[in-house]
């Protein structure tokens, strides 16, 4: 699995119509293949940036695949004019993870 993780930098006074139009864009992502889910999470500190993480099977998913696809135009057409600037798009591979019984001695 890879992980997909962008901050998006939205105009200030367009977050409700960003809002909106991700609503719409998430199904154009969601018919991907390879895709397997996403989160779109607004930032407390700063109400114009949001944290959007996607997984896919494998890179190639998100950078042929849906990158090369019809639905990508209609994905920059919805949400691109949003960002200023433009985000960066980075990918990651899961090292560790940690839950909340991890360290707790067992009975």
């Amino acid at each position: 699995m890879v992980l997909e993780h962008a901050l998006l930098p939205v105009r200030p006074g367009t977050e409700a119509d960003f809002e909106a139009a991700f609503a719409e864009a998430r199904a154009v992502i969601a018919a991907s293949p390879g895709f397997r889910r996403l989160t779109l999470s607004r930032c407390l500190e700063r109400p114009g940036t949001y944290l959007l993480l996607v997984e896919w099977d494998r890179l190639e998913d998100h950078t042929e695949g849906f990158r090369g696809s019809a639905g990508y135009q209609r994905w920059r057409d919805l949400l691109h004019a949003f960002y200023d600037p433009f985000p960066t798009v980075e990918h990651f591979h899961e090292v560790l993870t940690a839950t909340p019984t991890d360290g707790v001695p067992s009975a």
